[in-house]
């Protein structure tokens, strides 16, 4: 609270460029929602056209935002890991590291793993990204986030996480975690993306996934060897940083 009474630091809740504060961040639905839930009345054959636009300004928007953006890693982790948990430190650490190694680091910039590598980032002077989304909770981008761009649209982030990295490193999550992991690695199989590691960071929490992998996905023939090797697991940070350096200086050989 200020002298005066005013809370200088009210809740806030992101709705895409939009901050929201006090009784104004009381809403029911998110953009997406209202998008992809076409129950009810049939307004919404009149509407979605004119949505086009508003997802055109979302990708305007995000390709001006980030487009000096330096070559760069997007870090996935947990919103509920707490700042006094190992994985907190674990995920600062790895922010700092990717910073001296000279890359940029985006987030999806909330609080959590995900605060603690833009503050890593941040604090060892690197370039410090976070791109936030609209949720029905209060989330907000964490202070350590140096750029920032909110999304309405989870599709138009994802597009924005993947042309904008030049690797992806997860930390323990949850479902979001997981949602980015597959999609990246469904690109990277189907070669609609190169050159792009995937290091699942934290063999004690990732170990079972990947076992599960190969012993129903790959063993079922669903995947074959080579969609297998996409995955890297390590518990190093300097290893996590080889891979995605060995990725990058591969892809730059290549152009």
């Amino acid at each position: 609270m200020s002298e005066n009474g005013v809370d200088e630091h009210p809740k806030e809740k992101q709705r895409g460029p939009v901050v929201l504060r006090r009784g104004r961040r009381e809403e029911l639905t998110t953009t997406d929602q209202r998008l992809l839930d076409s129950r009810g009345h049939t307004d919404w054959v009149h509407t979605d056209p004119w949505r086009v636009l508003r997802i055109q300004a979302e990708f305007v928007e995000g390709f001006g935002a980030l487009a000096e953006v330096p070559s760069a890693v997007t870090v996935f982790g947990s919103a509920r890991t707490g700042r006094d948990h190992p994985e907190y430190d674990t995920g600062r650490r790895l922010g700092r590291a990717l910073a001296e190694a000279g890359f940029a680091c985006i987030t999806g910039g909330g609080p959590g793993a995900m605060e603690a590598v833009n503050r890593g980032c941040s604090e060892a002077g690197g370039f410090s990204v976070g791109l936030g989304i609209e949720l029905p909770f209060e989330q907000g981008l964490n202070p350590w986030v140096d750029l920032g761009v909110n999304f309405r649209y989870f599709f138009v982030r994802k597009t924005m996480f993947i042309k904008y990295s030049q690797a992806f490193i997860c930390l323990p999550g949850g479902f979001g975690t997981l949602d980015e992991l597959f999609e990246a690695l469904t690109l990277v199989q189907t070669k609609k993306v190169t050159k792009f590691p995937v290091v699942l960071f934290g063999t004690k929490y990732w170990q079972g996934l990947y076992d599960w992998v190969k012993s129903s996905v790959l063993d079922g023939g669903k995947v074959g060897e080579k969609d297998l090797e996409l995955l890297y697991l390590t518990d190093d940070i300097d290893d996590a940083v080889r891979v995605v350096n060995e990725a990058h200086k591969a892809w730059a050989d290549a152009h």
